[in-house]
């Protein structure tokens, strides 16, 4: 009965574990959306950024010249991105029992439009956007950012 009980209690141990990489890049959303050339940049490899694919945190979310994508994030924030734009999603962290939660994205070149999520509606301030020269936050729930000759990095 004991020896029972010790190996699932190490059986649970070893799946915690292994669960670990896992959860070190939280999925933050997924793209809904995605028209032309679009790719996910992860861990140093170009993935097709098709429908319904998960958008985790650190990703660079690159559209070529014919390229648009939507994401939508776990706390139903939509980010629509346009054609040569380059947007990363820094930070994003949401508790779907307590709505809390925060979230950074960069935006460093091309258009990003915002319809702001529930993290934003619940606390603005832990909301904010990132470009090559400034930092917004968010008061509004949806707006436009478009960074002119941005950067590829």
């Amino acid at each position: 009965m004991i020896k029972a009980h010790w190996v699932a209690v190490c059986m649970a141990v070893g799946g915690l574990i292994a669960s670990l990489p896992a959860m070190a890049a939280e999925q933050a959303g997924m793209i809904k959306v995605s028209m032309g050339l679009v790719n996910i940049e992860r861990d140093g490899k170009k993935l097709a950024a098709e429908v319904g694919t998960p958008v985790l945190v650190a990703d660079r979310i690159r559209t070529a010249a014919d390229g648009s994508v939507g994401v939508t994030l776990r706390d139903n924030t939509l980010l629509s991105a346009g054609p040569n734009s380059l947007i990363i999603i820094d930070r994003f962290a949401f508790d779907n029992t307590t709505q809390d939660g925060n979230m950074s994205v960069s935006i460093r070149k091309g258009t990003l439009s915002v319809a702001s999520g529930k993290i934003a509606k619940r606390t603005p301030e832990s909301v904010d956007f990132h470009t090559p020269t400034s930092v917004l936050g968010v008061r509004g729930t949806e707006f436009i950012i478009e960074v002119l000759g941005g950067s590829d990095e």
